[in-house]
């Protein structure tokens, strides 16, 4: 039987847990069985992966050696990716026609998000870039990495040519997933879906031309993700005080619902 609670860890927070049966035997000694953690782990599988995934990179950690100081950083996505290296680098016009392709994907971006805050007037995209982008010039100025050599420019590139920028985090493909991640909020699942595409392509071009290293791609989805909840978090916190100060009570969550236009 699935047992459904109300919990309130913050505030503004409303959260349903879900009593599930197969961790209710871990409350119990007797059930750390081995059937028992075969059971859960054919029920929840991801976690289970995931810590195997820890154990199996604890001893990578410890027995891989280290890259020396002599050498370029390793990267695994420049060895997938380079063939398609050699080709652009052979092909200076197809580079710079991608690299033109991706300005655009760049510029549509930054037309939405500015669009959600002076046409639609819903703020949070535009919040989430600010945050995003702050944080990538600190992180960014703090730990400045080489750029690689087989980095191929362009002059229709953004940004363009040799000029200095930070390679971590990227900023091309958390912009793109800002976007897209607006969009669901609202409906718009086809156009996030084709964001999505472009972003992927994206971040293959900026592998192949080595303008981001992997690592860089990677943390650039992820701040995406925690910037656009960041912001989420703090309009909800603005609303529910606008909210209080004008006398309407009720749960929090409650009355963000209710105001969507207000949060986002």
């Amino acid at each position: 039987m699935t047992v459904t609670h109300r919990v309130n860890f913050r505030d503004d927070d409303c959260v349903h847990l879900t009593n599930e049966a197969g961790f209710k035997g871990l409350r119990k000694k007797s059930s750390f069985t081995v059937d028992a953690l075969v059971e859960l782990a054919r029920r929840y599988p991801s976690p289970f992966a995931f810590a195997a995934c820890v154990l199996f990179f604890m001893g990578v950690e410890y027995t891989l050696s280290m890259i020396p100081a002599s050498s370029p950083p390793f990267d695994v996505g420049f060895v997938l990716t380079r063939p398609l290296n050699d080709l652009l680098a052979a092909r200076p016009v197809l580079n710079s026609t991608l690299a033109a392709l991706n300005t655009v994907f760049v510029i549509m971006q930054t037309v939405y998000i500015l669009w959600t805050l002076l046409a639609e007037q819903r703020p949070r995209a535009t919040i989430s870039a600010a945050y995003m982008f702050t944080c990538r010039g600190i992180l960014g100025y703090c730990t400045q990495l080489p750029l690689p050599k087989e980095f191929l420019s362009s002059s229709v590139d953004f940004p363009v040519g040799n000029v200095s920028f930070f390679l971590f985090f990227s900023g091309h493909v958390a912009g793109g997933l800002i976007a897209s991640l607006d969009m669901r909020r609202v409906g718009r699942d086809e156009m996030a879906k084709i964001f999505d595409c472009l972003n992927v392509l994206q971040g293959l071009r900026l592998l192949v031309t080595r303008g981001h290293y992997t690592i860089d791609l990677a943390v650039g989805a992820g701040a995406g993700i925690l910037f656009d909840y960041l912001a989420g978090r703090y309009l909800e916190k603005e609303t529910n005080m606008e909210l209080r100060s004008n006398g309407v009570d009720g749960p929090p969550c409650a009355a963000s619902n209710g105001h969507r236009s207000l949060i986002d």
